[in-house]
């Protein structure tokens, strides 16, 4: 190998080496704690919150007062919206349990009728005297009638829309020296606007009568910024690019429509004063917290909003000319 060969070599050499040694240290041999490196981040393990977290505890102490039990059944993913290099789904599987934390979090009662195969585990063991009773020893578990608790109420519904791309725009601009050697530079910018939508039913577990529906909708928006400078530096040229893009996570929006939809429902079926826990919400300017417009768009936009479901925390009875008496009355 040629002298110049070597130089450029060892150049290469140090350059890999220095890069390991910025990316951190990992050892062949484990640590005494067990591990050959060890793992960047560390944030915190934070409660899952939504704008409407607040609001919904606030209604505890009415859904104490007259408790309802209610099961959450299947609440499915209707979009079939799937990734495209096929790794997955877009949008959660797990709006059910979603559903479920929403309820915990208002207080309400809950009877588990979602995953019960542990429950009937248990009781075809015990119906087969395979458990024991830990109460008297050497006794198996007795299977006594109406030891499980029914459910009131149930929700059922979906995930029923996912539209990307409802509006887009952007901008990009390019300058600089008309010389070879001069100064040029780069500025972009881009936004997109989605939504996900969900559909939710209340049902009367005794008549299977559905009592709420709820239909509520959320726009999520993107954005990406770039720019970039290219130069040229006597015998040498320069070139840097930066940029940032941020989506709003589509999973936390289908939680905080679910949650909106958890709150509009119980504060119906539990007979929630008027503006009860209004303040509660922690959300600028919540199109659903006020009937009465006050912008020329909002104005514009009524029409296409149930106006009774414009003011929120308020429940609908018989004698409400607002309610529909076969969907809402017997909320009483």
């Amino acid at each position: 190998m040629t002298p110049r060969g070597r130089k450029y070599l060892f150049r290469t050499l140090a350059v890999a080496v220095t890069a390991v040694a910025l990316g951190g240290c990992i050892s062949p041999i484990p640590t005494a704690s067990g591990r050959y490196t060890a793992p960047i981040g560390g944030s915190p393990v934070i409660s899952n919150e939504t704008p409407y977290s607040s609001a919904l505890r606030c209604l505890g102490r009415y859904t104490a007062q007259h408790p309802y039990r209610v099961a959450v059944g299947q609440i499915a993913d209707y979009t079939g919206k799937n990734e495209s290099d096929n790794s997955g789904r877009k949008l959660t599987q797990g709006a059910a349990l979603m559903a479920m934390s929403a309820l915990s979090k208002a207080g309400v009662p809950l009877v588990e009728r979602f995953d019960t195969s542990v429950a009937e585990m248990e009781l075809k063991y015990a119906n087969n005297k395979l458990i024991g009773d830990e109460k008297q020893p050497g006794d198996f578990r007795k299977i006594m009638a109406g030891s499980i608790p029914g459910s009131d109420y149930y929700l059922v519904g979906g995930i029923t829309e996912l539209n990307f791309n409802i509006r887009s725009e952007g901008a990009n601009a390019d300058g600089g020296g008309t010389a070879t050697n001069s100064v040029k530079g780069t500025l972009g910018g881009s936004m997109y606007v989605m939504n996900v939508g969900i559909d939710l039913r209340l049902v009367d577990t005794n008549t299977l009568e559905v009592v709420d529906v709820i239909s509520y909708q959320k726009q999520i928006i993107g954005r990406q910024v770039s720019a970039g400078v290219f130069d040229f530096l006597g015998q040498q040229f320069f070139d840097a690019s930066v940029g940032e893009s941020a989506l709003e996570p589509i999973q936390l929006a289908v939680r905080s429509v679910i949650e909106r939809a958890t709150l509009e429902m119980m504060s119906r079926l539990y007979h929630t004063p008027q503006t009860a826990c209004g303040a509660a919400l922690n959300t600028d300017a919540d199109p659903l917290a006020d009937r009465r417009p006050h912008t020329t768009q909002a104005m514009n936009e009524e029409k296409y909003n149930d106006t009774s479901r414009q003011e929120p925390y308020r429940w609908l009875g018989n004698n409400d000319s607002d309610a529909e008496p076969s969907l809402r009355g017997q909320l009483q």
